[in-house]
C-alpha cells in the first residue's frame, strides 16, 4: 500500500472518530458528508489531492481542537464549526457553493434528524 493512501485512510479515520463527540444530529450528516467526499476524490489529480488533503487536515485539526475544549462542558453547550472568511469563499468554484449551502441548510434544520 503506498504511503498516500495510507495517510489518506488514517484521516479518515481520525475524522470519523472526531465525528463521535459530535451530537447525533451533525454526526449522521458529518459521516455522510467525509464519506461522499473521499469516495468522490479518489481519482483525483495529485495536485487536486494535494489540495483536498490539507483541507481536510484543517479540519481535522480543528474539530479536534474544539473537541479537547468541549471536554468537562455540558453537552449541548458546545458550539462546533468555524466561520469560513471572505478570502476563502471567493475561491470556491459554483458548485462548491451551492453544496455549502445546502450543508448549511441540512445542518441548521429546526427539526432534527434524531431526537434522543
Amino acid at each position: 500500500m503506498s504511503a498516500h493512501v495510507s495517510r489518506v485512510r488514517r484521516l479518515y479515520k481520525r475524522i470519523l472518530v472526531l465525528h463521535r463527540f459530535l451530537p447525533l444530529h451533525l454526526r449522521a450528516l458529518g459521516d455522510q458528508y467525509v464519506k461522499d467526499e473521499f469516495r468522490r476524490h479518489k481519482e483525483a489529480t495529485a495536485e487536486e489531492a494535494d489540495s483536498f488533503m490539507t483541507e481536510w487536515q484543517k479540519y481535522k485539526d480543528t474539530l479536534q481542537t474544539q473537541v479537547l475544549e468541549s471536554s468537562g462542558s455540558p453537552r449541548g453547550s458546545v458550539v462546533f464549526g468555524t466561520d469560513l472568511s471572505e478570502e476563502k469563499l471567493s475561491h470556491f468554484q459554483d458548485e462548491q457553493i451551492c453544496q455549502l449551502y445546502e450543508l448549511m441548510l441540512e445542518s441548521t434544520k429546526p427539526n432534527k434528524q434524531f431526537d434522543i
